[in-house]
């Protein structure tokens, strides 16, 4: 206890060695005590006693009078009260609260390093009190710590100083305070509250004080303290008992237990307490009767009768004492204990009852307190029995004997059974209470808000009504917890106080709010007070010049007090109409006067005393001067201590000490039935006055103090932003917003049509019938009994407009040196919750939440913010895009800025894009769960044998789902995803590249026996190819990048059109007229690559290819020609015979139709980038040989030069792929034949680079259209479409020209395997048809005929299919009708070719 030294001068540090000191200390006076008064008192006592007069009621006198100095004592008294059980409060704290009375210490106890962490020596001690110490043996019972205390005597000396010193202290306050007390009772000749209420409370407070000290220093060890104390004085001293050891013996003893101590003590003020309490008793007896407070209008500032009289002028001076209730209680709860003969008088049983029935504890000091029912029991009672023995023995003598008698057997039976009435009523008692209160300060800011002028005059009765609510308050969480023992019965019973009582916000609010309005107007109620003084002014004056007092003579001081006290009120300065709040006015020195005056008239010693006063000012037929001043005095204080009666009246700083259960107490009733999101305020605010209980004398209480209020806000604030959550969350579920989306998908409807014409007609009256299939039928919405879940999502919604409005409205809650502004963290809640749903929701249970689902999920919360937004002054849409943003763009969001940015400011974000992405690269670009993903072409997405997760496939990659993802994740969504396929592909094509040169000898030897027609050479060659069937496995994952990619552009595309229509026709335009020249500058690669990622470019795949290698630099040596003859090659492998072509989706079993998209795009890319390094190479050793590049340029005709090579080297590989497929062909193993044929038909088609005939003159159509005809023929489930082109005379016509392909331009729009299924054919209009179809293939290639392509690629879209599969259920494409129209040609028809028109003649 080292530490605790530094609290106390030095001065006191070692009493024992001069003794002399302690005494002088005792007997000094005010000056003993500065250590108690903090530093303002301790400065200028004056000054500090009338702030507190100011502030309590308490009095102080002019330094002039000598009659009057012991008020001014009276004052510092209390305050040293105060601060002795602020020490024992600090004491109780380090030592762990310990139970002197029972020895019980704790652990903590020894190793709070006050005592010798030797227990048994001490607890021996302290249970041996008050013998010596050199009685009890030490030796005997513990030798070794009675050595080790002595070779640490000095040190443990040292550490119990300053609580010896605290208990002389107590030792000191006690004789001075006593003496104080007696003197005060025994000059004083009135001491009621109407006549001289100021001087009442300073001696009632003082009287309090005393008692409540004494009883606190029992929750002290005070007994071990001494001993041990005395034994280490001893051993450091010669066996010599320190000087003031048998002065505090006898002092503890005689307050042990300290009940009996005080009973003794204080027996000769007994009789004035008495009075006092019985003149209380009307107060106190009108503050219980709830009736009546409400009937009467005691707390209403308009009469309830009459409602026209405004101000409540019924009863001023009873509704002002209101105020004063509080005290008056405790006053009679420690009276009535201290003073146990008081309760014999005939009235007293009355007022006890009152008092004791509604409390089950005294708080002593903060939240220490004393079982009130118990210490009756024990320390009261006994003392009635012992009255009424005495007058039941002396019933013959006295004749009052028989009345004291019966009184004392009242008294005996009401403290017997008011302990059980207590238990049972005192919740319900002030519960109605509280709703009175809650009720009536409702009314009163109601009508103080409306009429602001009435508050004035009223302000003494809105002080009673936060006076009440504020002992309301703190009665509730005084008693929360309490558990009181039964006389009767041992056990102990917890008392019932509900956690969940809503008043207890009400009554913060409106207290709150009562306060608010005060401070609004405070500068009315200044002005107010200041003409009431004005005016009583000439009403002293007159009163003074009355006969009756110009007769009575007074003494020149007396009457040098009154005149002073005129001129005071004479110059207080006039208020100048508006400008009330610049008056300022210190009427401190007429209140000392005053009170000066009163100490004189009151005293017993004063010639002329309060009664000659009244008498001499009676007669003028209006108030006695004694009167006029305390109304004065009164009215005084609302000029410059408003605040501070403010403060008295309406703080809840006691609170603190109660924060835990008030942290409870909020959050069960918050967001409970009751619970008002108004009410949020109160709770917060009271926060703000938690520091204010600390006391100075105790240095770190106040940083202490301090970090709890923090604390204590933070803790609400959090449930607060807990509870906007959970309203958000309820109204964001499927219970709530969800409910009012559902929709029936088209089997639910079917199901409801279906049982409802099941069920008879009869029924059909009621909608409430529920029909089978547990179907409810339409309309059951509207009945009463199924609105519940409406009524629930009103009340969510009015309570979440109304918690955002208040906390925007609210203003910022100011705790010490910290300010919280409820807006920020409610905008950081809404977005913080909104980031927190969209990653939760992101992922289901199983897997991957559906891009659409999870959509709907966004739109929804966002109409709920939207709707919150409504409410608040922020902009809550900015912050949620701000999330999405954050979350849809992967890697820092710094790298977007243009600017420097300091390297620690590096955020990585896009959480919610990298699982997304990471997820549909996993499962459906590499299938690492094994799932059978294979690419539909003709449906355009993905399906799945097993579900994937939670969902197939295809419910996760059709377009719709695809676009959902664009508009969540918008570009940088789609660039991320896109980039990660990039990445995958480029390792992919890497792998191609690998294999190309690793097996680059072998592959030209190939390719020259495929140009010789060595068979046997060609084919030994292959069969060492290494790593054949994996580098096919690369090339098939690779093409299904391609198409996810295409399919992610398009989707990307389609939503670019919808939102940003303008931005999407003007890329389309440009994409048409970009100059076509090698190199391409970096502007145009970019607006490639954006048209490219929107879908309108002309080939997806090559040109996605080709920026893979530009980036990587692949595609960099000769080997790349061979590419060719290597995919040629691919024909040998065994994939083809365990595949087989699937006409439901337009592809093959095992996804080889990917390597189609594969082998064109990889093709072309490899071809563009091997043209462009060929024109860096020339026109690097041109203008190394300085020659001109116009003549370069006019000879380089880059995008034709490129197209043509890339023709050719597809016509390369599939001729060799061709003559391979038909050169394998033997009767033993034909199964492979027809997916390699439909193989290569596929790629002819889909590849933009390839005429739609380069296939025939190696294959024969006959066969392939055998091929499909088998398909077609065996599977009946696809119906021809309406307008099924064989049923046209022409198409007999356009069979003659196999070659025919429909402006076969590489650059014609739409072109590849996802691109329409009528871009193979023209309009056929009639007979004319064929003609229109040759002229346009013949036509020469001119931007005109690109731009027709162009045009069409819309409305082709959505029908193009890679196979002869348009004529199933779900072919989208022609007009319907077999005579008008156009109707688009499938693909057969145009090459003639197909086996549909055959189909007829089967």
């Amino acid at each position: 206890m080292a530490n605790s030294r530094q609290y106390y001068p030095s001065s006191q540090d070692n009493e024992s060695a001069s003794p002399t000191s302690v005494r002088s200390r005792e007997w000094e006076g005010p000056s003993r005590w500065t250590e108690y008064l903090g530093p303002e008192m301790a400065s200028s006592l004056s000054s500090r006693s009338s702030k507190h007069t100011a502030s309590d009621g308490h009095v102080q006198s002019s330094a002039a009078s000598t009659k009057a100095l012991n008020i001014q004592w009276v004052v510092q008294m209390i305050e040293v009260a105060e601060g002795l059980m602020a020490k024992m409060y600090r004491l109780n704290q380090i030592l762990e609260y310990p139970d002197p009375v029972g020895h019980v210490f704790s652990e903590a106890f020894w190793k709070a390093g006050v005592f010798p962490n030797h227990p048994r020596i001490c607890t021996l001690l302290s249970k041996k009190f008050p013998e010596n110490f050199t009685k009890s043996q030490l030796e005997r019972i513990d030798k070794f710590s009675l050595d080790s205390l002595q070779d640490g005597a000095e040190l443990h000396l040292q550490s119990l100083e300053p609580w010896i010193q605290l208990l002389l202290d107590l030792m000191a306050f006690r004789e001075q305070a006593l003496r104080l007390i007696l003197d005060l009772s025994s000059t004083v000749i009135t001491l009621l509250p109407h006549q001289n209420s100021l001087i009442l409370h300073a001696f009632m407070d003082l009287f309090c004080a005393f008692v409540r000290v004494n009883l606190f220093a029992e929750k002290i060890p005070r007994k071990m303290l001494l001993q041990v104390y005395n034994l280490l004085h001893a051993l450091s001293r010669n066996d010599r008992d320190c000087d003031f050891y048998h002065r505090l013996v006898q002092f503890i003893d005689s307050y042990d237990p300290p009940l009996k101590g005080l009973q003794e003590d204080l027996n000769f003020v007994s009789p004035r307490i008495g009075e006092v309490l019985e003149a209380v008793g009307p107060s106190i007896f009108l503050s219980a009767d709830t009736r009546k407070l409400r009937n009467e209008g005691f707390l209403s500032p308009y009469h309830p009768r009459f409602p026209d009289i405004l101000t409540n002028s019924a009863h001023p001076m009873r509704a002002q004492d209101l105020a004063n209730v509080t005290s008056y209680r405790e006053w009679v709860l420690l009276g009535y204990l201290v003073c146990p003969d008081e309760l014999l008088r005939v009235t007293s049983i009355d007022i006890a009852l009152v008092v004791l029935k509604e409390n089950l504890v005294v708080t002593l000091f903060r939240d220490e307190y004393i079982m009130l029912h118990e210490d009756y029991q024990l320390y009261v009672l006994p003392r009635v029995l012992e009255s009424k023995k005495m007058a039941k023995s002396g019933r013959t003598k006295q004749k009052e004997a028989d009345l004291e008698y019966s009184v004392a057997k009242q008294v005996e039976k009401m403290i017997s059974e008011v302990h059980d009435q207590a238990l049972q009523l005192c919740d319900t008692i002030h519960r109605e209470r509280r709703i009175l209160l809650k009720q009536e300060i409702g009314r009163m800011v109601l009508f103080f808000t409306d009429q602001p002028s009435l508050l004035a005059p009223n302000i003494q009765m809105v002080f009673s009504a936060l006076a009440l609510a504020q002992s309301e308050v703190l009665w509730y969480f005084q008693h929360a917890g309490i558990a009181s023992s039964r006389s009767k019965a041992a056990r102990v019973i917890p008392v019932d106080i509900d956690p969940n009582d809503p008043t207890i916000g009400f009554l913060l609010d409106g207290m709150d709010r009562l306060c608010c309005l005060v401070r609004k107007y405070i500068a009315a109620a200044r002005g107010y007070a200041l003409s009431y003084l004005s005016s009583s002014a000439g009403r002293i004056r007159y009163l003074m010049g009355t006969p009756g007092i110009v007769a009575l003579d007074l003494d020149p001081t007396l009457k040098g007090l009154f005149q002073r006290i005129v001129q005071h009120l004479e110059t207080i300065p006039k208020t100048q109409g508006e400008n009330v709040s610049a008056v300022t006015c210190d009427l401190s020195e007429f209140r000392k006067d005053w009170l000066s005056i009163l100490m004189i008239v009151t005293s017993s010693r004063s010639s002329i005393n309060i009664r000659h006063l009244e008498k001499a000012t009676v007669s003028t037929g209006k108030e006695g001067l004694l009167s006029e001043g305390n109304a004065a005095y009164n009215w005084s204080r609302c000029v410059d201590e408003i605040e501070a009666q403010l403060s008295k009246h309406g703080s809840l700083k006691k609170l603190y000490f109660y924060h835990q259960h008030l942290t409870t107490v909020f959050r069960n009733t918050m967001f409970g039935p009751e619970g008002r999101p108004q009410h949020c305020c109160a709770w917060l605010s009271v926060a703000s006055s938690f520091p204010e209980c600390a006391s100075l004398i105790i240095p770190e209480e106040v940083t202490k103090f301090g970090r709890d209020a923090v604390l204590y806000v933070e803790s609400l604030i959090e449930s607060i932003m807990g509870g906007l959550e959970g309203l958000i969350n309820i109204l964001d579920s499927e219970g709530g917003f969800g409910a009012l989306e559902s929709q029936l998908l088209p089997e639910q409807a079917a199901a409801y049509l279906n049982n409802a014409s099941r069920i008879s007609a009869p029924s059909m009256k009621s909608p409430r019938v529920v029909g089978g299939g547990g179907f409810t039928l339409p309309g059951h919405e509207s009945y009463p009994e199924n609105n519940k879940s409406i009524k629930m999502l009103e009340a969510a919604i009015q309570r979440l407009t109304n918690l955002c409005s208040i906390l925007n409205d609210m203003e910022p809650i100011c705790v010490i040196n910290h300010v919280f502004v409820l807006r920020e963290y409610m905008r950081e809640c809404i977005l913080g919750n909104f980031k927190r749903r969209f990653l939760t929701a992101l992922q289901t249970d199983n897997d991957l939440q559906r891009p659409s689902v999870l959509e709907s999920l966004i739109r929804r919360h966002m109409s709920i913010v939207h709707l919150a937004e409504q409410h608040v002054s922020m902009d809550l849409t900015q912050g949620i895009r701000e999330i999405l943003l954050t979350e849809a763009f992967s890697g820092p969001v710094s790298s977007l800025h243009t600017f420097e940015k300091p390297a620690e400011q590096q955020q990585t974000t896009g959480s919610a894009v990298e699982v997304v992405c990471n997820w549909y690269m996993d499962n459906i670009i590499k299938d690492v769960s094994g799932a059978g993903i294979l690419f539909a072409p003709r449906h355009k997405y993905f399906k799945s044998a097993r579900p994937v997760g939670g969902y197939f496939a295809e419910s996760v990659t059709d377009l719709k789902e695809l676009q959902a993802f664009v508009r969540i994740f918008g570009g940088y969504g789609v660039d991320r995803l896109d980039r990660m396929m990039k990445v995958h592909t480029a390792a992919l094509v890497n792998c191609i590249e690998t294999s190309l040169r690793s097996n680059r000898e072998l592959i030209e030897a190939a390719a020259a026996s495929m140009h010789s027609g060595d068979r046997a050479e060609r084919d030994a060659s292959i069969r060492q190819i290494v790593d054949l069937d994996t580098v096919i496995g690369f090339c098939i994952e690779a093409g299904e990048a391609l198409a996810f990619d295409e399919l992610l552009a398009e989707a990307s595309g389609a939503v670019l059109e919808d939102n940003a229509s303008l931005i999407h026709s003007m890329i389309s335009g440009i994409v048409e007229h970009i100059p076509e020249e090698v190199p391409e500058k970096k502007e145009i690669r970019r607006i490639r690559g954006v048209a490219n990622g929107n879908g309108v470019s002309g080939d997806h795949d090559s040109e996605w290819v080709r920026l893979i290698l530009e980036e990587v630099g692949g595609a960099n040596d000769n080997s790349w020609s061979l590419l060719p003859y290597f995919f040629a090659s691919f024909m040998t492998s065994n994939a083809w015979n365990t595949t087989g072509f699937n006409i439901e989706t337009g592809g093959f079993s095992n996804n080889i139709h990917c390597l189609a998209r594969c082998i064109s795009a990889v093709i072309a890319g490899s071809e563009y980038v091997r043209l462009q390094r060929e024109y860096h190479q020339q026109h690097q050793s041109l203008s190394n040989g300085h020659q001109s590049n116009e003549s370069l340029d006019s000879e380089f005709q880059p995008r034709v030069t490129a197209e043509a090579s890339i023709k050719a080297s597809m016509l390369l590989f599939v001729k060799f792929a061709a003559s391979i497929v038909l050169d394998s062909w033997n009767e033993a193993n034909r199964s492979h034949l027809v997916a390699k044929l439909i193989f290569l038909d596929q790629l002819c088609e889909s590849s933009p680079y390839l005429p739609r005939s380069s296939l025939e003159s190696h294959v024969p159509y006959t066969i392939l259209r055998s091929i499909y005809t088998q398909y077609y023929s065996n599977t009946p489930s696809t119906p021809l479409a309406t307008a099924s082109p064989h049923h046209s005379p022409s198409v007999s016509l356009i069979h003659a020209s196999p070659s025919m392909k429909a402006s076969t331009t590489p650059r014609g729009s739409g072109s590849g395997s996802s691109t329409a299924a009528a871009a193979d054919s023209g309009y056929f209009k009639g007979s004319s048809s064929s003609v229109y179809s040759q002229e346009h293939y013949n036509e020469p290639e001119t931007g005109n005929s690109r731009g027709n392509e162009n045009n069409k690629s819309k409305q082709r879209g959505s029908s193009r299919r890679s196979g002869p599969l348009d004529y199933s259920t779900s072919h989208k494409g022609g007009s319907g009708s077999n005579s008008t129209g156009p109707s688009p040609l499938p693909r057969f028809a145009v090459s003639r070719s197909g086996p549909i028109s055959y189909k007829q003649h089967h």
